[in-house]
C-alpha cells in the first residue's frame, strides 16, 4: 500500500472515529453516575484507544464521573459503548477541573511510582478523584501547587517500572471498589481479608 493510500485510510479512520465520538457524546447527557464516590480524571491523554478503555473500566467499577482535561475528541470504540453510560465532564485545563472536584469534596490522587505510597497499603478516601496523565509526558500541572494532592504508586516487581495508563486506571479502580464497594453486587462477597492500612 502506497503512502498516499495509507494517509487516506488514516483520514477515513479518524473521520469515522469523530462521528462515533459526536454520536456517543450526544447520548452521554443521559448517562447515570455509578454507585461509587469515585471520579476518574484524564489529563491530556492521547485521543487513542486508552480513553475508551478507561471509560469501560469506569463503567465496570461504578465510577461516578470521568473528567477529561484538554481532550476534545477521542475514539470511543474501544469502550464498547461505555462513553454513553458514564457521565463525562470536559475541562480546558486542570485548574478548572480541580476547582470543580474540590467543590464536590473530592481528594485528588496522582500516581507517582518513585514517590507515592503503596496503593494497596493505603486507605483510599471515600471521595477519591484519581488523576491519570499523558502516556508520555505525565500530568500537565505542578502537584505542589494544589493543596491536598495525594501521591500513590502501584507496586511493581519487574525491571520496567511502567504500566499502560488504561491498565493502571483499572488497577486503581479495582482497589477502590475493593475498599469501598458493595461486594454483594454481581460477584458475591469479596473473599479477601481486611488489612491494616496507612491512612492517606
Amino acid at each position: 500500500m502506497g503512502a498516499h493510500k495509507i494517509r487516506m485510510q488514516m483520514k477515513r479512520e479518524r473521520e469515522n472515529a469523530q462521528r462515533r465520538f459526536r454520536r456517543q457524546k450526544q447520548r452521554n447527557v443521559l448517562a447515570s453516575p455509578g454507585i461509587h464516590d469515585l471520579i476518574v480524571v484524564l489529563d491530556n491523554l492521547k485521543p487513542s484507544y486508552n480513553i475508551g478503555k478507561i471509560f469501560r473500566s469506569a463503567q465496570a467499577f461504578g465510577a461516578k464521573e470521568v473528567h477529561l482535561v484538554g481532550i476534545d475528541f477521542f475514539d470511543p470504540a474501544p469502550g464498547m459503548g461505555a462513553f454513553k453510560a458514564v457521565p463525562a465532564i470536559f475541562h480546558d485545563d486542570f485548574d478548572a477541573c480541580h476547582t470543580m472536584i474540590s467543590a464536590k469534596g473530592y481528594t485528588p490522587v496522582i500516581l507517582e511510582p518513585a514517590k507515592g505510597g503503596s496503593l494497596m497499603d493505603s486507605a483510599l478516601p471515600q471521595k477519591s478523584a484519581f488523576v491519570f496523565g499523558h502516556e508520555e509526558f505525565g500530568i500537565s500541572f505542578d502537584p505542589t501547587a494544589y493543596k491536598g494532592m495525594k501521591r500513590l504508586a502501584i507496586p511493581q516487581y519487574g525491571a520496567v517500572q511502567s504500566l499502560n495508563v488504561s491498565i493502571a486506571a483499572s488497577i486503581v479502580m479495582y482497589e477502590y471498589a475493593k475498599q469501598h464497594g458493595d461486594h454483594q453486587i454481581n460477584s458475591g462477597s469479596y473473599p479477601g481479608q481486611a488489612r491494616t492500612k496507612e491512612v492517606l
